[in-house]
Protein backbone atom coordinates (compact mmCIF):
# COMPACT_ATOMS: atom_id res chain seq x y z
CA UNK A 1 0.00 0.00 0.00
CA UNK A 2 0.73 3.80 -0.72
CA UNK A 3 1.86 5.99 2.44
CA UNK A 4 1.08 9.68 1.70
CA UNK A 5 4.78 10.61 0.61
CA UNK A 6 4.62 7.96 -2.06
CA UNK A 7 0.82 8.73 -3.61
CA UNK A 8 2.18 12.43 -3.66
CA UNK A 9 5.64 11.38 -5.76
CA UNK A 10 2.84 9.38 -8.14
CA UNK A 11 0.75 12.22 -8.38
CA UNK A 12 3.37 14.51 -9.06
CA UNK A 13 4.75 12.32 -11.96
CA UNK A 14 1.90 11.70 -13.05
CA UNK A 15 1.02 15.75 -13.25
CA UNK A 16 3.76 16.57 -15.29
CA UNK A 17 3.48 13.98 -17.50
CA UNK A 18 0.01 15.21 -18.35
CA UNK A 19 1.12 18.53 -18.49
CA UNK A 20 4.17 17.93 -20.86
CA UNK A 21 3.36 15.00 -22.75
CA UNK A 22 0.07 16.84 -23.87
CA UNK A 23 0.97 20.10 -25.64
CA UNK A 24 -1.64 22.65 -26.82
CA UNK A 25 -1.37 24.77 -29.59
CA UNK A 26 0.13 27.87 -28.10
CA UNK A 27 2.92 25.74 -26.10
CA UNK A 28 5.92 26.17 -27.86
CA UNK A 29 5.56 29.59 -28.76
CA UNK A 30 4.68 30.28 -25.00
CA UNK A 31 7.98 28.09 -23.91
CA UNK A 32 9.89 29.51 -26.26
CA UNK A 33 9.13 33.11 -25.39
CA UNK A 34 9.70 32.69 -21.82
CA UNK A 35 13.26 30.81 -22.51
CA UNK A 36 13.98 34.34 -24.41
CA UNK A 37 12.67 36.04 -21.94
CA UNK A 38 14.71 34.70 -18.73
CA UNK A 39 17.89 34.29 -20.61
CA UNK A 40 17.63 38.46 -21.58
CA UNK A 41 16.21 39.16 -17.98
CA UNK A 42 19.35 37.49 -16.12
CA UNK A 43 21.94 39.17 -18.61
CA UNK A 44 20.62 42.49 -17.78
CA UNK A 45 20.19 41.66 -14.22
CA UNK A 46 23.32 40.53 -13.04
CA UNK A 47 23.23 40.69 -9.23
CA UNK A 48 19.74 39.33 -9.58
CA UNK A 49 21.21 36.38 -11.77
CA UNK A 50 23.93 35.84 -9.07
CA UNK A 51 21.20 35.19 -5.88
CA UNK A 52 19.44 32.74 -8.45
CA UNK A 53 22.40 30.61 -9.00
CA UNK A 54 23.09 31.71 -12.64
CA UNK A 55 26.69 32.11 -12.83
CA UNK A 56 27.16 33.62 -15.90
CA UNK A 57 27.32 37.02 -15.12
CA UNK A 58 28.79 37.22 -11.88
CA UNK A 59 31.58 39.56 -13.14
CA UNK A 60 28.72 42.20 -13.40
CA UNK A 61 26.84 44.57 -11.60
CA UNK A 62 23.73 46.16 -12.55
CA UNK A 63 23.32 48.94 -15.09
CA UNK A 64 21.59 52.27 -13.91
CA UNK A 65 22.48 54.42 -16.82
CA UNK A 66 20.21 56.41 -18.56
CA UNK A 67 21.09 53.99 -21.59
CA UNK A 68 20.86 50.81 -19.43
CA UNK A 69 17.60 51.52 -17.76
CA UNK A 70 15.83 52.46 -21.29
CA UNK A 71 17.07 49.02 -22.53
CA UNK A 72 15.66 47.44 -19.53
CA UNK A 73 12.55 49.04 -20.05
CA UNK A 74 12.25 49.03 -23.77
CA UNK A 75 13.04 44.95 -22.85
CA UNK A 76 10.43 44.47 -21.14
CA UNK A 77 7.86 46.39 -23.14
CA UNK A 78 9.21 44.35 -25.81
CA UNK A 79 8.34 40.80 -24.13
CA UNK A 80 4.43 42.37 -22.91
CA UNK A 81 3.52 42.85 -26.31
CA UNK A 82 4.74 39.59 -27.58
CA UNK A 83 2.96 38.29 -24.89
CA UNK A 84 -0.46 39.89 -25.54
CA UNK A 85 0.11 37.39 -28.85
CA UNK A 86 -0.51 34.57 -26.97
CA UNK A 87 -3.46 32.89 -25.95
CA UNK A 88 -3.53 31.85 -23.15
CA UNK A 89 -6.58 29.55 -23.09
CA UNK A 90 -4.78 27.36 -25.59
CA UNK A 91 -1.78 26.77 -23.11
CA UNK A 92 -1.44 23.53 -20.86
CA UNK A 93 -2.62 24.60 -17.10
CA UNK A 94 1.09 24.38 -16.01
CA UNK A 95 2.20 26.76 -18.87
CA UNK A 96 -1.00 28.61 -18.27
CA UNK A 97 -0.06 29.28 -14.63
CA UNK A 98 3.34 30.68 -15.65
CA UNK A 99 2.09 33.00 -18.44
CA UNK A 100 -0.03 34.54 -16.10
CA UNK A 101 2.71 34.70 -13.85
CA UNK A 102 5.36 36.29 -16.72
CA UNK A 103 2.16 38.55 -17.62
CA UNK A 104 2.38 40.13 -14.11
CA UNK A 105 6.42 39.96 -13.66
CA UNK A 106 6.36 42.21 -16.79
CA UNK A 107 3.28 45.20 -15.65
CA UNK A 108 5.14 45.19 -12.52
CA UNK A 109 8.64 45.54 -13.80
CA UNK A 110 7.16 48.43 -16.34
CA UNK A 111 5.50 49.82 -13.73
CA UNK A 112 8.44 50.14 -11.20
CA UNK A 113 10.76 51.39 -14.08
CA UNK A 114 8.90 54.09 -15.73
CA UNK A 115 6.23 54.83 -13.01
CA UNK A 116 7.94 54.52 -9.57
CA UNK A 117 11.24 55.27 -10.91
CA UNK A 118 13.28 54.05 -7.68
CA UNK A 119 16.67 54.87 -9.09
CA UNK A 120 15.91 58.46 -8.66
CA UNK A 121 14.90 58.02 -5.15
CA UNK A 122 15.49 54.72 -3.45
CA UNK A 123 19.80 55.22 -3.03
CA UNK A 124 19.14 51.17 -1.34
CA UNK A 125 19.02 50.48 -4.91
CA UNK A 126 22.58 50.97 -5.05
CA UNK A 127 23.61 48.64 -2.08
CA UNK A 128 26.32 46.42 -3.97
CA UNK A 129 26.95 44.38 -0.85
CA UNK A 130 24.61 41.41 -2.15
CA UNK A 131 26.21 41.23 -4.86
CA UNK A 132 29.43 40.82 -3.46
CA UNK A 133 28.57 38.55 -0.72
CA UNK A 134 26.92 36.52 -2.96
CA UNK A 135 30.10 35.40 -4.48
CA UNK A 136 31.64 34.04 -1.21
CA UNK A 137 28.82 32.64 0.59
CA UNK A 138 28.46 29.75 -1.44
CA UNK A 139 30.87 27.42 -2.63
CA UNK A 140 29.72 27.00 -6.37
CA UNK A 141 33.36 27.44 -7.81
CA UNK A 142 36.27 26.92 -7.22
CA UNK A 143 37.37 30.18 -5.04
CA UNK A 144 40.08 31.78 -7.69
CA UNK A 145 37.23 31.52 -9.85
CA UNK A 146 34.61 33.56 -8.08
CA UNK A 147 37.40 35.96 -6.56
CA UNK A 148 37.81 36.66 -10.58
CA UNK A 149 34.79 37.57 -10.63
CA UNK A 150 34.45 39.30 -7.63
CA UNK A 151 37.93 41.59 -8.72
CA UNK A 152 35.94 42.67 -11.66
CA UNK A 153 32.60 43.96 -10.16
CA UNK A 154 35.09 45.32 -7.28
CA UNK A 155 36.23 47.38 -10.05
CA UNK A 156 32.96 48.25 -11.43
CA UNK A 157 31.58 49.93 -7.98
CA UNK A 158 33.32 53.38 -8.71
CA UNK A 159 31.07 53.51 -11.67
CA UNK A 160 27.62 52.03 -9.48
CA UNK A 161 28.45 55.02 -6.91
CA UNK A 162 28.92 57.71 -9.43
CA UNK A 163 25.66 56.42 -11.53
CA UNK A 164 24.09 57.20 -7.96
CA UNK A 165 25.77 60.36 -7.22
CA UNK A 166 24.15 60.74 -11.24
CA UNK A 167 20.35 59.76 -10.47
CA UNK A 168 19.61 60.05 -6.84
CA UNK A 169 17.77 63.42 -6.31
CA UNK A 170 15.85 64.35 -2.90
CA UNK A 171 15.34 61.03 -1.84
CA UNK A 172 12.48 59.98 1.61
CA UNK A 173 14.95 60.74 4.65
CA UNK A 174 15.20 57.33 5.90
CA UNK A 175 16.01 56.04 2.60
CA UNK A 176 19.29 57.95 2.87
CA UNK A 177 19.43 57.06 6.48
CA UNK A 178 19.55 53.47 6.02
CA UNK A 179 21.52 53.97 2.81
CA UNK A 180 24.54 55.32 4.96
CA UNK A 181 24.15 52.47 7.57
CA UNK A 182 24.18 49.90 4.73
CA UNK A 183 27.21 51.50 3.39
CA UNK A 184 29.33 51.76 5.73
CA UNK A 185 28.34 47.86 6.26
CA UNK A 186 29.59 47.07 2.66
CA UNK A 187 32.88 48.88 3.50
CA UNK A 188 33.58 46.58 6.67
CA UNK A 189 32.69 43.45 3.95
CA UNK A 190 35.29 44.64 1.21
CA UNK A 191 37.76 45.97 3.57
CA UNK A 192 37.64 43.10 6.17
CA UNK A 193 35.84 40.47 5.62
CA UNK A 194 37.31 39.30 2.36
CA UNK A 195 40.00 39.34 4.07
CA UNK A 196 40.33 35.44 4.61
CA UNK A 197 39.23 34.76 1.24
CA UNK A 198 42.08 36.89 -0.42
CA UNK A 199 44.62 34.97 1.92
CA UNK A 200 43.51 31.76 0.35
CA UNK A 201 44.00 32.79 -3.50
CA UNK A 202 46.44 30.66 -5.10
CA UNK A 203 47.64 32.90 -7.82
CA UNK A 204 49.23 35.94 -6.84
CA UNK A 205 48.98 38.30 -10.25
CA UNK A 206 44.80 37.82 -9.14
CA UNK A 207 45.64 38.27 -5.27
CA UNK A 208 47.17 41.47 -6.74
CA UNK A 209 44.79 42.65 -8.83
CA UNK A 210 42.05 42.07 -6.37
CA UNK A 211 44.09 44.48 -3.94
CA UNK A 212 43.85 46.90 -6.21
CA UNK A 213 40.58 47.02 -6.81
CA UNK A 214 39.62 46.31 -3.01
CA UNK A 215 40.95 49.86 -2.45
CA UNK A 216 39.73 51.67 -5.59
CA UNK A 217 36.21 49.99 -4.20
CA UNK A 218 36.44 51.08 -0.97
CA UNK A 219 37.54 54.90 -1.66
CA UNK A 220 34.84 55.15 -4.07
CA UNK A 221 32.24 53.66 -1.18
CA UNK A 222 34.43 55.99 1.43
CA UNK A 223 33.49 59.24 -1.07
CA UNK A 224 29.82 57.82 -1.62
CA UNK A 225 29.12 57.44 1.98
CA UNK A 226 30.49 61.28 2.78
CA UNK A 227 28.55 62.46 0.25
CA UNK A 228 25.36 60.35 1.34
CA UNK A 229 25.92 62.30 4.99
CA UNK A 230 26.91 65.75 3.74
CA UNK A 231 25.14 66.44 0.30
CA UNK A 232 22.11 64.18 0.31
CA UNK A 233 21.34 63.93 3.69
CA UNK A 234 20.21 67.47 3.75
CA UNK A 235 18.38 67.49 0.35
CA UNK A 236 16.51 64.40 1.32
CA UNK A 237 13.09 66.08 1.69
CA UNK A 238 11.01 63.48 -0.21
CA UNK A 239 8.33 61.84 0.64
CA UNK A 240 8.62 58.04 1.30
CA UNK A 241 4.33 57.46 0.84
CA UNK A 242 3.65 55.98 -2.46
CA UNK A 243 0.13 57.80 -2.79
CA UNK A 244 -3.07 55.83 -2.75
CA UNK A 245 -2.88 55.47 -6.53
CA UNK A 246 0.66 54.56 -7.05
CA UNK A 247 0.50 52.16 -3.38
CA UNK A 248 -2.92 50.31 -4.47
CA UNK A 249 -1.29 49.38 -8.18
CA UNK A 250 1.98 48.11 -6.43
CA UNK A 251 0.05 46.20 -3.51
CA UNK A 252 -2.25 44.44 -6.93
CA UNK A 253 1.31 44.06 -8.57
CA UNK A 254 3.49 42.71 -5.33
CA UNK A 255 0.14 40.27 -4.31
CA UNK A 256 -0.89 38.65 -7.75
CA UNK A 257 -4.12 37.96 -5.66
CA UNK A 258 -7.67 38.30 -6.16
CA UNK A 259 -8.34 40.32 -2.54
CA UNK A 260 -9.11 43.80 -3.43
CA UNK A 261 -6.95 46.42 -1.02
CA UNK A 262 -9.96 47.82 0.66
CA UNK A 263 -10.90 44.05 1.73
CA UNK A 264 -7.62 43.71 2.93
CA UNK A 265 -7.94 46.30 5.46
CA UNK A 266 -11.76 45.50 6.00
CA UNK A 267 -10.64 41.51 7.23
CA UNK A 268 -7.31 42.82 8.93
CA UNK A 269 -9.24 45.16 11.49
CA UNK A 270 -11.75 42.48 11.98
CA UNK A 271 -9.43 39.41 12.63
CA UNK A 272 -7.15 41.69 14.81
CA UNK A 273 -10.04 42.03 17.25
CA UNK A 274 -10.62 38.00 16.98
CA UNK A 275 -6.90 37.33 17.52
CA UNK A 276 -6.85 39.61 20.67
CA UNK A 277 -9.53 37.72 22.27
CA UNK A 278 -7.55 33.92 21.26
CA UNK A 279 -4.59 36.15 23.11
CA UNK A 280 -6.40 36.51 26.27
CA UNK A 281 -7.79 33.02 26.07
CA UNK A 282 -4.22 31.88 26.11
CA UNK A 283 -2.83 34.62 28.54
CA UNK A 284 -5.36 33.67 30.94
CA UNK A 285 -4.52 30.05 31.46
CA UNK A 286 -0.81 30.94 32.38
CA UNK A 287 -2.34 33.78 34.53
CA UNK A 288 -3.82 31.26 36.49
CA UNK A 289 -0.68 28.90 36.60
CA UNK A 290 1.51 32.44 37.60
CA UNK A 291 -0.39 34.23 39.76
CA UNK A 292 -4.18 32.58 39.72
CA UNK A 293 -7.40 33.04 38.05
CA UNK A 294 -8.67 36.54 36.41
CA UNK A 295 -11.91 37.74 35.61
CA UNK A 296 -12.82 36.88 31.86
CA UNK A 297 -15.26 39.52 32.00
CA UNK A 298 -13.13 42.34 32.62
CA UNK A 299 -12.90 45.33 30.08
CA UNK A 300 -11.03 44.91 27.15
CA UNK A 301 -8.13 47.59 28.99
CA UNK A 302 -8.19 45.13 32.08
CA UNK A 303 -7.88 42.49 29.25
CA UNK A 304 -5.17 43.93 27.48
CA UNK A 305 -3.33 44.51 31.04
CA UNK A 306 -3.35 40.43 31.54
CA UNK A 307 -2.05 39.96 27.85
CA UNK A 308 0.73 42.08 28.65
CA UNK A 309 1.11 40.94 31.93
CA UNK A 310 1.73 37.16 30.79
CA UNK A 311 4.00 38.80 28.00
CA UNK A 312 6.36 40.52 30.33
CA UNK A 313 6.86 37.58 32.54
CA UNK A 314 8.04 35.42 29.60
CA UNK A 315 10.03 38.24 28.56
CA UNK A 316 12.19 37.36 31.38
CA UNK A 317 13.68 34.13 29.53
CA UNK A 318 15.89 36.30 27.07
CA UNK A 319 18.94 35.66 24.96
CA UNK A 320 21.71 38.45 24.60
CA UNK A 321 24.02 39.26 21.88
CA UNK A 322 26.31 36.21 22.80
CA UNK A 323 23.79 33.43 22.75
CA UNK A 324 21.12 34.35 20.36
CA UNK A 325 22.42 32.32 17.74
CA UNK A 326 23.51 29.34 20.00
CA UNK A 327 20.45 29.40 21.20
CA UNK A 328 18.58 29.70 17.59
CA UNK A 329 20.84 26.34 16.56
CA UNK A 330 19.33 24.82 19.64
CA UNK A 331 15.56 25.88 18.84
CA UNK A 332 16.49 24.92 14.98
CA UNK A 333 17.15 21.31 15.85
CA UNK A 334 14.52 20.98 18.42
CA UNK A 335 12.00 22.00 15.26
CA UNK A 336 13.44 19.54 12.78
CA UNK A 337 13.24 17.00 15.16
CA UNK A 338 9.38 17.40 15.77
CA UNK A 339 8.74 18.16 12.30
CA UNK A 340 10.02 14.63 11.78
CA UNK A 341 8.71 13.15 14.55
CA UNK A 342 5.16 14.39 14.11
CA UNK A 343 5.18 13.44 10.11
CA UNK A 344 4.25 16.96 9.49
CA UNK A 345 6.03 17.55 6.10
CA UNK A 346 8.90 15.51 4.52
CA UNK A 347 11.80 17.41 6.02
CA UNK A 348 14.89 18.19 3.13
CA UNK A 349 17.89 17.04 2.78
CA UNK A 350 19.75 20.04 1.94
CA UNK A 351 21.84 21.68 4.98
CA UNK A 352 20.77 24.73 6.66
CA UNK A 353 23.90 26.91 8.62
CA UNK A 354 22.46 29.41 11.01
CA UNK A 355 25.07 32.60 10.67
CA UNK A 356 25.18 36.10 11.70
CA UNK A 357 23.49 38.54 9.52
CA UNK A 358 25.96 40.48 7.59
CA UNK A 359 26.53 44.06 8.28
CA UNK A 360 25.42 45.67 5.51
CA UNK A 361 22.14 43.72 5.31
CA UNK A 362 20.94 45.04 8.60
CA UNK A 363 18.58 47.77 8.93
CA UNK A 364 15.51 46.42 7.33
CA UNK A 365 14.84 42.87 9.23
CA UNK A 366 16.10 41.10 12.07
CA UNK A 367 16.29 37.75 10.31
CA UNK A 368 16.00 35.71 7.42
CA UNK A 369 16.25 32.94 5.01
CA UNK A 370 18.86 32.97 2.29
CA UNK A 371 18.07 30.23 0.38
CA UNK A 372 20.93 28.68 -3.03
CA UNK A 373 18.73 30.17 -5.95
CA UNK A 374 16.46 27.64 -7.64
CA UNK A 375 18.87 27.52 -10.51
CA UNK A 376 21.70 26.58 -8.63
CA UNK A 377 22.19 22.99 -8.52
CA UNK A 378 23.37 22.50 -4.85
CA UNK A 379 24.18 24.47 -1.68
CA UNK A 380 23.60 25.98 1.65
CA UNK A 381 20.26 27.93 3.06
CA UNK A 382 21.37 30.39 6.09
CA UNK A 383 18.92 31.37 8.53
CA UNK A 384 20.58 34.84 9.58
CA UNK A 385 19.69 36.58 13.08
CA UNK A 386 21.17 40.30 13.41
CA UNK A 387 22.78 41.13 16.53
CA UNK A 388 22.09 44.70 18.11
CA UNK A 389 24.38 47.31 16.99
CA UNK A 390 27.31 48.88 18.80
CA UNK A 391 26.29 51.69 19.18
CA UNK A 392 22.40 51.18 20.87
CA UNK A 393 22.01 51.84 24.86
CA UNK A 394 21.79 49.08 27.01
CA UNK A 395 18.04 50.12 27.14
CA UNK A 396 17.34 49.49 23.67
CA UNK A 397 19.48 46.12 23.48
CA UNK A 398 17.48 44.85 26.42
CA UNK A 399 13.63 46.26 24.83
CA UNK A 400 15.14 44.24 21.54
CA UNK A 401 15.71 40.98 23.52
CA UNK A 402 12.71 41.69 25.43
CA UNK A 403 10.45 41.31 22.27
CA UNK A 404 13.16 38.53 20.85
CA UNK A 405 12.77 36.42 23.79
CA UNK A 406 13.34 31.99 24.08
CA UNK A 407 9.74 31.69 22.45
CA UNK A 408 9.77 34.51 20.12
CA UNK A 409 12.90 32.77 19.24
CA UNK A 410 11.33 29.41 18.56
CA UNK A 411 8.61 31.21 16.31
CA UNK A 412 11.10 33.34 15.06
CA UNK A 413 12.88 29.52 14.21
CA UNK A 414 10.02 28.31 13.02
CA UNK A 415 9.04 31.12 10.48
CA UNK A 416 12.41 31.52 8.90
CA UNK A 417 13.90 27.85 8.98
CA UNK A 418 11.57 24.89 10.27
CA UNK A 419 9.17 24.39 8.80
CA UNK A 420 9.35 27.78 7.41
CA UNK A 421 11.12 29.64 4.57
CA UNK A 422 13.65 26.94 4.48
CA UNK A 423 11.97 23.93 4.34
CA UNK A 424 9.29 25.70 1.79
CA UNK A 425 11.94 26.64 -0.54
CA UNK A 426 14.00 23.17 -0.62
CA UNK A 427 10.49 21.56 -1.82
CA UNK A 428 9.96 24.46 -4.17
CA UNK A 429 13.66 24.06 -6.09
CA UNK A 430 13.07 20.58 -6.98
CA UNK A 431 10.28 22.02 -8.48
CA UNK A 432 10.32 21.48 -12.80
CA UNK A 433 8.23 22.96 -15.56
CA UNK A 434 8.66 23.17 -19.53
CA UNK A 435 9.98 26.86 -18.17
CA UNK A 436 11.96 28.59 -15.51
CA UNK A 437 9.52 31.41 -15.16
CA UNK A 438 7.85 29.98 -12.12
CA UNK A 439 11.62 28.98 -10.48
CA UNK A 440 12.65 33.30 -10.82
CA UNK A 441 9.80 34.70 -9.66
CA UNK A 442 8.77 33.17 -6.82
CA UNK A 443 5.56 34.46 -5.35
CA UNK A 444 5.98 36.70 -2.39
CA UNK A 445 2.37 35.80 -0.64
CA UNK A 446 3.32 32.16 -0.73
CA UNK A 447 6.16 31.83 0.84
CA UNK A 448 5.47 34.53 3.53
CA UNK A 449 1.69 32.37 3.50
CA UNK A 450 3.30 29.01 4.20
CA UNK A 451 5.49 29.95 6.71
CA UNK A 452 3.32 32.19 8.75
CA UNK A 453 0.98 28.65 8.24
CA UNK A 454 3.89 26.90 9.30
CA UNK A 455 3.58 29.02 12.70
CA UNK A 456 0.41 27.97 13.14
CA UNK A 457 0.99 23.96 12.18
CA UNK A 458 3.61 23.76 14.90
CA UNK A 459 1.53 25.36 18.00
CA UNK A 460 -1.62 23.42 16.44
CA UNK A 461 0.42 20.18 16.73
CA UNK A 462 1.29 20.57 20.20
CA UNK A 463 5.04 22.21 20.13
CA UNK A 464 6.17 24.57 22.20
CA UNK A 465 3.09 24.57 24.62
CA UNK A 466 0.90 27.48 25.64
CA UNK A 467 4.24 29.63 26.28
CA UNK A 468 4.70 29.28 22.37
CA UNK A 469 1.06 30.16 21.63
CA UNK A 470 1.47 33.21 23.57
CA UNK A 471 3.89 34.21 20.64
CA UNK A 472 2.61 33.04 18.28
CA UNK A 473 -0.29 34.38 18.56
CA UNK A 474 1.26 37.63 19.43
CA UNK A 475 3.13 37.07 15.78
CA UNK A 476 -0.52 37.13 14.14
CA UNK A 477 -0.62 40.17 15.93
CA UNK A 478 2.26 41.48 14.34
CA UNK A 479 1.15 40.32 11.23
CA UNK A 480 -2.18 41.44 10.76
CA UNK A 481 -0.71 44.96 11.69
CA UNK A 482 1.82 44.64 9.25
CA UNK A 483 -1.14 44.88 6.84
CA UNK A 484 -2.70 47.62 8.28
CA UNK A 485 -0.10 50.08 8.92
CA UNK A 486 1.26 49.16 5.54
CA UNK A 487 -1.45 50.28 3.89
CA UNK A 488 -2.13 53.03 6.43
CA UNK A 489 0.95 54.86 5.97
CA UNK A 490 1.26 55.16 1.95
CA UNK A 491 -2.39 56.05 1.23
CA UNK A 492 -4.17 57.44 4.62
CA UNK A 493 -1.04 59.78 5.69
CA UNK A 494 -0.89 57.64 8.54
CA UNK A 495 1.78 59.31 11.59
CA UNK A 496 4.61 57.58 13.10
CA UNK A 497 3.20 58.23 16.34
CA UNK A 498 0.20 56.71 15.18
CA UNK A 499 1.43 53.72 13.85
CA UNK A 500 3.82 53.07 16.82
CA UNK A 501 0.70 53.35 19.48
CA UNK A 502 -1.20 50.23 17.33
CA UNK A 503 1.77 48.24 17.51
CA UNK A 504 2.23 48.73 20.67
CA UNK A 505 -0.60 49.19 22.08
CA UNK A 506 -3.04 46.71 20.24
CA UNK A 507 -0.09 44.32 19.35
CA UNK A 508 1.54 44.63 22.32
CA UNK A 509 4.99 45.02 20.61
CA UNK A 510 8.03 46.87 22.50
CA UNK A 511 9.08 50.12 21.52
CA UNK A 512 12.07 48.92 19.89
CA UNK A 513 10.10 46.64 17.25
CA UNK A 514 7.68 49.03 17.07
CA UNK A 515 9.80 51.73 15.33
CA UNK A 516 11.92 49.13 13.20
CA UNK A 517 8.68 48.38 11.71
CA UNK A 518 7.85 52.15 11.47
CA UNK A 519 11.31 52.10 9.53
CA UNK A 520 10.42 49.01 7.26
CA UNK A 521 7.37 50.21 6.30
CA UNK A 522 8.67 53.16 5.04
CA UNK A 523 11.15 51.62 3.16
CA UNK A 524 8.99 48.41 1.83
CA UNK A 525 6.03 49.61 0.58
CA UNK A 526 3.79 46.86 -0.31
CA UNK A 527 5.97 43.63 0.86
CA UNK A 528 4.67 44.02 4.68
CA UNK A 529 1.00 42.79 3.34
CA UNK A 530 2.50 40.03 1.73
CA UNK A 531 2.48 37.80 5.08
CA UNK A 532 -1.32 38.46 6.41
CA UNK A 533 -2.81 38.18 2.68
CA UNK A 534 -0.35 34.85 2.12
CA UNK A 535 -1.74 33.70 5.41
CA UNK A 536 -5.52 34.03 4.25
CA UNK A 537 -4.78 32.58 1.16
CA UNK A 538 -3.13 29.20 2.68
CA UNK A 539 -5.39 28.98 5.51
CA UNK A 540 -8.59 28.88 3.07
CA UNK A 541 -6.52 26.06 0.46
CA UNK A 542 -6.29 23.84 3.58
CA UNK A 543 -9.90 24.47 4.69
CA UNK A 544 -11.14 23.71 1.34
CA UNK A 545 -8.22 20.70 0.60
CA UNK A 546 -9.96 18.91 4.36
CA UNK A 547 -13.79 19.86 3.10
CA UNK A 548 -13.78 18.12 -0.03
CA UNK A 549 -11.26 14.97 1.51
CA UNK A 550 -13.33 14.36 5.01
CA UNK A 551 -12.06 11.70 6.88
CA UNK A 552 -9.84 11.17 4.21
CA UNK A 553 -8.02 13.95 4.62
CA UNK A 554 -3.87 13.52 5.41
CA UNK A 555 -2.26 16.52 6.83
CA UNK A 556 1.47 15.15 5.34
CA UNK A 557 0.03 14.25 1.91
CA UNK A 558 -1.79 18.03 1.94
CA UNK A 559 1.44 19.57 2.92
CA UNK A 560 4.20 18.00 0.63
CA UNK A 561 1.52 17.97 -2.29
CA UNK A 562 0.65 22.10 -1.78
CA UNK A 563 4.90 22.32 -1.70
CA UNK A 564 5.28 20.37 -4.83
CA UNK A 565 4.57 23.17 -7.18
CA UNK A 566 7.01 25.29 -6.48
CA UNK A 567 6.12 29.03 -5.35
CA UNK A 568 2.88 30.25 -7.25
CA UNK A 569 0.48 32.80 -6.18
CA UNK A 570 -1.66 30.86 -3.95
CA UNK A 571 -4.88 31.60 -6.45
CA UNK A 572 -3.42 29.49 -8.81
CA UNK A 573 -3.02 26.64 -6.16
CA UNK A 574 -6.83 25.83 -6.08
CA UNK A 575 -7.09 23.95 -9.54
CA UNK A 576 -3.77 22.57 -8.64
CA UNK A 577 -4.89 21.18 -5.79
CA UNK A 578 -8.42 19.04 -7.26
CA UNK A 579 -10.21 22.07 -5.95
Amino acid sequence: MLNGFDRLLMFGALFMVASCASTMPEDPAFETLAGKYIEKYLELYPERATALGEHRYDHRLNDYSAAGLRVRLDFHKKFQKSLRKIDSEQLTPINRIDYFILKNQLEKSIFRLEVLEEHQWNPLVYNIGGAIYNLIARDFAPLDERMANLKERLVLVPRVTAMAKANLNNPPKVHTETAILQNKGTMNLIENELEEFIDQISSPDLKREINVAREKAVDALRYYGSWLENDLLPESNGDFRLGKKNFEKKLRLTLDSDMRMSDILRQAEVDLLATQTALFDVAAGLHIEYWGPVDESATPELRKRVIKRVLDRLAESRPDNETIVEKAQSRLEDCTAFVAANDLVRVPDEPVELIVMPEFQRGVAVAYCDAPGPLEPEGRTFYAISPTPADWSDERVTSFFREYNDFMLDNLTIHEAMPGHYLQLAHANRFEAPTRIRAVFASGPFVEGWATYAEQLMVESGYGGPELKMQQLKMRLRMIINAIIDQRIHTDGMTEEEAMMLMMEEGFQEEGEAAGKWRRACLTSAQLSTYYVGNIEVNEIRRAYEAKNGADFDQREFHDKLLSFGSPPPRHLEGLMGL
